[in-house]
């Protein structure tokens, strides 16, 4: 398995993809992870730079006219996010794992552009405990989790257009098993 391969991390909300993401940066710094640009808000807690790149509807306009962006999507009918493509052309030139968390729409467009590309899909051990998680979080309203449930069914559907699935039980041996579908040993 070559070191530079491109691994996709997506799924529905609330099932722990920036968890997972945040844990692998944690105990494998040789995986280099992405840093999305979001029309979004900061939520509580989040760093611009290192959770995403905030930034405004006309800022993100001219990263899509100037085809800044490897993907991008809007999400769940608010915002849009999407991928800045020269960090990650970069980081594979340097022949680094890279990783990129991102959402259902972003997969099937990096599919599409970077066919190479070994994707991965996160899900939930059950319906129940994507809601739980969902809830618990409590950083949406009720219209908002009734718009992210939506699209998790939609979401969930995608499974099979993935290369490999991990269900997210536990952060850590979901981070092992998807370490170890990057081809990267645990530490």
């Amino acid at each position: 398995m070559s070191d530079a391969r491109l691994t996709v991390l997506a799924g529905p909300t609330a099932v722990g993809k920036g968890t997972l993401a945040a844990y692998v940066r944690e105990h494998h710094p040789e995986v280099w992870i992405s840093v999305s640009v979001t029309t979004r808000a900061p939520r509580p807690g989040e760093v611009d730079g290192v959770h995403y790149h905030f930034v405004d509807d006309a800022t993100f306009d001219q990263m899509v006219a100037d085809g800044e962006l490897l993907e991008w999507a809007v999400l769940h009918r608010t915002h849009r996010s999407g991928t800045p493509r020269r960090p990650v052309t970069e980081v594979l030139a340097q022949r680094r794992p890279a990783l990129l968390e991102i959402d259902l729409q972003g997969a099937r467009q990096v599919r599409e552009s970077m066919p190479e590309a070994f994707l991965v899909f996160l899900k939930p051990p059950s319906w129940e405990e994507l809601v739980r998680r969902l809830v618990g979080r409590g950083t949406e309203d009720e219209a908002d989790r009734a718009r992210r449930l939506e699209t998790a069914r939609e979401e969930l559907a995608a499974e099979s257009e993935f290369d490999a699935t991990v269900v997210n039980r536990e952060i850590p041996a979901a981070a092992a098993e998807l370490v170890e579908l990057m081809g990267l040993r645990e530490v």
